[in-house]
């Protein structure tokens, strides 16, 4: 496979040029980790429209999806349709999920712009998760990174480390580990580190150590904040992290997300009240939060009846 998509993924498309970066990078995962966590299938027609929406409010990154089997998640059968779709929109970054180097060879013919490959800070959760060790996931990123290489050097690579501020199956997650496992997915040569609150565990205190020890660790490969608001800390935490450092956020749109084989786990900080929170403080986000609110009606629209979430759809910028 490999070998007879060489030629094409050689030619793979850059992420397109940005305009001026604004002061905070909002990176919208509601298509993939959203939808991953929802029972119903939402219709192609409509998530293709809800992206448009997307869109349209000026978000500069977004995650459409994960190259996984679809008797695994039957919401992601359409994503190479849907990276297609996406990446025919000017002025973004398109990203999905890959947990393995079958996952990476279809998303990279796809056309996608960046790859994110799943690694949990949490054995317990790595073995749910993906069905692998944390020391075997370093492995397959490896792989995926030599791929990388042959046909799509200019593809980045980012890992999202789940669990990194604890975990429902195991408990409290050691920083010792999560440094750790940091320094060897660096070292197997991926472009940026994420920490990621999947179980939404995390206090303001916490996320400032470590994500102070981590770049101590692994330098400017950290990078996003992936937080949730399981237990209402999710815009604290994030403002935690800004304050050491931290530029590009995950957030959902109407707080959809959690993760399937992590008990308890729901609740993405909702994209609203974020940029809401960033523009109020005089911190430029690059999207008109009229918009991006608006775009919740498409969200609706392909999934009626589901509970979304956000403090501030009635307000306005100041």
């Amino acid at each position: 496979m490999m070998n007879e998509n060489r030629d094409a993924m050689h030619a793979h498309p850059k992420a397109p040029a940005l305009p001026a970066a604004p002061a905070v990078l909002i990176s919208e995962v509601g298509p993939r980790d959203g939808l991953q966590s929802v029972r119903a299938v939402m219709p192609t027609a409509h998530k293709l429209a809800w992206i448009d929406a997307l869109h349209a409010s000026g978000l500069r990154e977004i995650e459409v999806g994960s190259f996984v089997p679809a008797r695994t998640l039957p919401q992601m059968a359409d994503v190479a349709e849907v990276v297609r779709h996406a990446i025919a929109l000017p002025g973004w970054t398109v990203m999905a999920l890959v947990p393995n180097l079958r996952g990476a060879q279809a998303a990279l013919q796809a056309g996608v712009h960046k790859l994110t490959i799943p690694a949990s800070a949490s054995e317990a959760h790595s073995l749910a998760n993906v069905r692998r060790s944390r020391a075997e996931m370093v492995a397959v990123v490896r792989e995926v990174v030599a791929l990388r290489d042959a046909v799509a050097p200019g593809v980045p690579v980012e890992i999202g480390m789940s669990t990194a501020f604890g975990c429902t199956l195991q408990g409290a997650v050691p920083d010792d580990e999560v440094v750790w496992l940091a320094e060897q997915l660096a070292q197997a040569g991926v472009d940026e580190i994420g920490l990621s609150d999947t179980t939404g565990m995390a206090n303001p205190v916490q996320v400032r150590r470590l994500f102070q020890r981590v770049r101590a660790a692994i330098g400017d490969k950290t990078g996003s904040a992936h937080l949730h608001n399981t237990r209402g800390l999710g815009l604290a935490n994030c403002l935690a992290a800004w304050d050491v450092g931290v530029r590009t956020f995950d957030a959902s749109l109407g707080g959809l997300g959690g993760c399937p084989y992590a008990p308890g786990a729901s609740g993405n900080v909702v994209t609203e009240d974020l940029v809401f929170m960033f523009e109020a403080m005089g911190v430029a986000t690059g999207v008109d939060l009229g918009r991006l609110i608006a775009a919740r009606e498409a969200l609706k629209a392909g999934l009626p009846g589901e509970a979304l979430y956000g403090f501030n759809l009635s307000f306005g910028m100041a």
